[in-house]
């Protein structure tokens, strides 16, 4: 799972908030960016399960994948 994550922290909710842009709607969140990371893992993972259950395609990560 080599997805990019967006971290940032929440002033309104008081938590770090990760995104994952090239999967929609994939989001996590915990008390420490450590946390929100581990959680990260777990959600990428239900959400690939849940798209390949649904036959949907799985994006390839975007970000990082030239070669040089």
């Amino acid at each position: 799972m080599n997805y990019c994550v967006v971290l940032k922290y929440s002033q309104d909710d008081k938590c770090y908030i990760i995104s994952v842009p090239d999967l929609p709607g994939c989001m996590a969140d915990g008390e420490s960016p450590n946390e929100a990371y581990e959680n990260a893992k777990i959600v990428i993972r239900e959400w690939i399960e849940t798209a390949q259950a649904a036959g949907r395609t799985i994006p390839e990560p975007s970000f990082g994948q030239d070669n040089f």
